[in-house]
């Protein structure tokens, strides 16, 4: 009996240090939760509110009633309309990292497949290779990058842009370990005996079982160029409204000095970062199990 009861003791304890680790694990989440979207709620709120409300009481969690107003002062005041054009930026926008995203997906895929798949003597080296020009940082190139379009005459052209989002080390290694961790390499031999060939292969066998790494990289990549702001100053230098990226057009209304207006300011910052969460809505299914699986070690 008293074995039993000792039993019954450890049991209950044992399961009181659970409950307790559940608890601290939820609200860490929590925390992190509001870190994460506090300032996007924050932003939305001010979007919402006038001027003066803004800079007179700071942070509110209660929407205004300016938002009509503000969306009239983006589109007709002369400090904003000369250079913003939601649409148009969205536009831009949307083509470049839509086709930077496609781009940067497919060919990083194609990478890591023939890295996984085929077994040569140079794949490891190759492989040291792409980590080691995934270390060198963006600005370091930039000269170079920036003598070589206005030599081949692209400036102010979304060619640059686009073209070497082919090359992307971070998502080849991601897209690597990937498929070393839950690609079954039977059946691309068992594709090869029934006599597909190997591109076929890949587009009808390989990018389907790589749908959640597809999914994953795809929304961190159309992020990146959604927000990069950097090479689209670098490349765009005429200024010209209809070329305007919304991180470019953003940028110019921060830069507003002169009566700036924290409302529309807010809103124009807010309408930037829809096309990012629709897309991110869309995929984040595939998130959780494109990190975890492409996550697990050799």
């Amino acid at each position: 009996m008293s074995k039993k009861v000792k039993y019954a003791s450890e049991g209950k304890s044992y399961q009181t240090s659970i409950n307790i680790k559940s608890t601290l694990i939820f609200i860490v989440l929590i925390l992190l939760t509001i870190i994460c979207l506090g300032p996007i709620y924050i932003m939305v709120m001010n979007a919402t509110r006038e001027h003066s409300d803004i800079v007179l009481h700071g942070i509110s969690l209660i929407p205004g009633k300016e938002l009509l107003n503000n969306l009239k002062v983006l589109q007709n005041n002369d400090l904003y309309s000369g250079f913003y054009h939601p649409l148009i930026g969205m536009k831009n926008s949307l083509i470049i990292a839509s086709s930077c995203c496609a781009l940067t997906v497919f060919f990083s895929g194609l990478t890591a497949y023939g890295l996984v798949v085929y077994d040569f003597k140079m794949s490891g080296p190759m492989f040291t290779f792409i980590l080691a020009v995934m270390m060198v940082p963006t600005q370091v190139t930039s000269v170079g990058f920036l003598n070589l379009i206005i030599d081949l005459k692209m400036l102010d052209s979304y060619i640059p842009l686009i073209i070497p989002s082919i090359a992307a080390p971070a998502i080849v290694f991601f897209m690597r370990q990937y498929m070393l961790s839950s690609f079954p390499l039977d059946i691309i031999e068992a594709a090869r005996i029934d006599g597909s060939n190997e591109f076929r292969t890949f587009l009808t066998i390989s990018i389907p079982m790589m749908k959640p790494a597809f999914a994953v990289q795809a929304i961190f990549a159309f992020i990146q160029k959604w927000n990069d702001y950097y090479n689209q100053s670098l490349v765009l230098v005429s200024g010209e409204p209809s070329q305007l990226t919304m991180p470019m057009m953003i940028q110019k209304v921060i830069a507003i000095d002169r009566t700036p207006n924290q409302g529309a300011n807010y809103l124009a910052i807010t309408l930037s970062i829809i096309p990012v969460i629709v897309i991110y809505l869309v995929l984040s299914k595939y998130i959780i199990a494109g990190v975890a699986a492409g996550g697990v070690k050799e």
